[in-house]
């Protein structure tokens, strides 16, 4: 009997993923409002579009968002258009839905100027409960928050029982700075980053 090797994991495999890198951050879950005018932008839309693929959201580390091709940081987010109109000529508006997280290998421009990167994905954070004392300070104000954001922001299913999710709603919702935002995603523990909230919450006497 031939024994073959055991099959790899096809999401651990470094894949190629076009890149928007952004002055803001996307969390796994979340959404975010585009507008997208640049040439090298309409393309990567009209690619996701056809091939029904995704795309890459960075936070930006250097350089702007309009322009040269700008170097993001290494940790970002898979966004996938769930919602697009054209309300002017030359300008699209996109909604985005965050997917997985993935890490850069690698990045060229391609010749419009388009980042192009090798990058692999970050495993999805096991499911797990809030811990009792946490839920106890934290899920009526998010639970606030949510309802106060509304459904075309923070649309269902809501999963308050879920340290991962509450951790980024928390991370999206906060006002604080996009490097911080940053740092937060690429924590790999959903605890410690819920932690980290109550303490940014506790700091300014919003929980207790």
């Amino acid at each position: 009997m031939l024994n073959l090797p055991p099959r790899r994991n096809p999401a651990a495999e470094p894949q190629k993923l076009s890149l928007f890198p952004l002055n803001a951050v996307l969390f796994p879950g979340g959404t975010l409002g585009l507008r997208v005018f640049e040439q090298r932008y309409m393309t990567l839309v009209k690619d996701c579009f056809k091939r029904e693929s995704a795309f890459g959201i960075c936070l930006i580390a250097e350089g702007a968002e309009v322009g040269a091709p700008a170097q993001p940081h290494p940790v970002g987010t898979e966004a996938r258009i769930v919602a697009w109109d054209m309300t002017q000529p030359g300008i699209l508006n996109i909604t985005v839905r965050g997917e997985g997280r993935f890490r850069i290998l690698s990045s060229e421009a391609d010749r419009e100027g388009l980042l192009q990167a090798r990058v692999e994905a970050i495993a999805a954070e096991a499911d797990m409960p809030v811990p009792e004392a946490l839920a106890a300070a934290l899920l009526p104000l998010l639970q606030a928050m949510v309802a106060d954001a509304g459904a075309e922001r923070l649309p269902p299913p809501h999963r308050f029982e879920d340290a991962a999710w509450v951790g980024y709603r928390f991370c999206e919702l906060l006002p604080i700075p996009p490097i911080a935002r940053q740092k937060l995603l690429e924590l790999e523990e959903p605890i410690s980053r819920l932690e980290i909230v109550f303490k940014f919450l506790a700091q300014r006497g919003l929980v207790k």
